[in-house]
């Protein structure tokens, strides 16, 4: 077992959980770890998850803001049952070991329906005015894009035209601004390892949860469409991508240039996630990301192929050799 962070017997206790036992998550990506912690002193005893995100390099502030506006307005994020903030502590419901991804690994049938399922959430999700969030405009999309350019490239060794990049992505990205005004709620991380199953039915369609949604905006509404249907970390057949998106459009029916903004969206997302998974390689010794880039790579390929992409992937086939973006290549070393 791995060492507890010092003050968590004391903030159980707090909280009134004192003594209750304390089983370490693993973790991934980010300074953030998680327990679940088992009270067997009462009747029938209680579970909760306790998650500590020590400043400074992490900040349980927004996950709290984000996770009480989505609770107030009928979506299903943890209850929250304690949380010292300053302190990075925040314990909340427990939402159990289905997650979406390790349950269809075990339930492949179930696939049509817990992704029509994960999409009804998003049309519930988008039928509500958006939060109090910032907005996902311009700076931020453009701050993330520019990740592939500043850890990608220089992992391949690559010298690139980074005033043509960002140009290229202004001229592609603008047209979308007007239609993701007044905007929704963009959880920006939606996809199937965090996406909860709470009661899985047989066939996948059972309630879900939500959870990694801190870093949460007000932008456009294909945003966490993309994240769940071109799934870093899990493969989703492009028959199940267009069917998902085909049911999207029949309940939100969204303005005629959606698909258009969907590729927009898809390239800018998918060129963050290349820069993301090199930097975790690169910066945090974590190299089992680069095997998901490949993945990433083919989905981009989609939506550069796009007429709304012109001047991206104009710009990526000057800049970037197309034998790096094949589904097989582009692996930093």
């Amino acid at each position: 077992m791995s060492e507890l962070p010092a003050g968590i017997d004391s903030f159980l206790k707090s909280a009134g959980w004192g003594g209750a036992d304390i089983d370490p998550i693993p973790g991934d990506a980010s300074f953030r770890r998680y327990f679940r912690i088992k009270d067997s002193s009462g009747d029938g005893g209680r579970k909760a998850m306790l998650m500590f995100a020590p400043p400074p390099e992490e900040d349980p502030k927004p996950f709290l803001r984000v996770a009480r506006w989505l609770s107030g307005n009928q979506q299903r994020a943890p209850e929250i049952y304690a949380d010292d903030a300053p302190q990075g502590w925040v314990l909340i419901e427990d939402f159990g070991n289905d997650r979406m991804r390790d349950w269809l690994d075990d339930n492949p049938a179930g696939e049509m329906k817990a992704y029509q399922a994960a999409i009804d959430a998003l049309v519930d999700l988008h039928q509500q005015p958006a939060g109090p969030f910032n907005p996902y405009d311009l700076a931020v999309y453009q701050r993330e894009t520019a990740l592939l350019t500043e850890w990608y490239c220089p992992a391949m060794g690559l010298e690139v035209d980074q005033a043509g990049y960002i140009a290229a992505w202004e001229e592609a990205l603008s047209p979308m601004f007007d239609r993701q005004k007044p905007g929704v709620t963009v959880l920006r991380d939606y996809h199937a390892e965090n996406i909860m199953l709470l009661d899985p039915a047989t066939d996948g369609s059972g309630a879900q949860g939500l959870i990694d949604f801190q870093d949460a905006l007000v932008g456009h509404p294909a945003y966490d469409l993309v994240s769940l249907l071109q799934d870093a970390r899990r493969d989703v057949s492009p028959a199940l991508e267009r069917a998902m998106l085909d049911h999207y459009i029949a309940r939100a029916q969204p303005d005629a240039e959606f698909e258009a903004d969907y590729a927009r969206l898809g390239a800018q997302r998918n060129a963050k996630i290349v820069g993301i998974f090199t930097r975790l390689n690169k910066r945090d010794g974590k190299p089992h990301y680069l095997d998901l880039i490949p993945r990433v790579w083919e989905a981009m390929e989609r939506d550069l192929a796009h007429p709304a992409l012109a001047p991206v992937a104009a710009w990526f086939g000057v800049n970037i050799p197309q034998e790096l973006r094949d589904a097989k290549g582009g692996r930093p070393q």
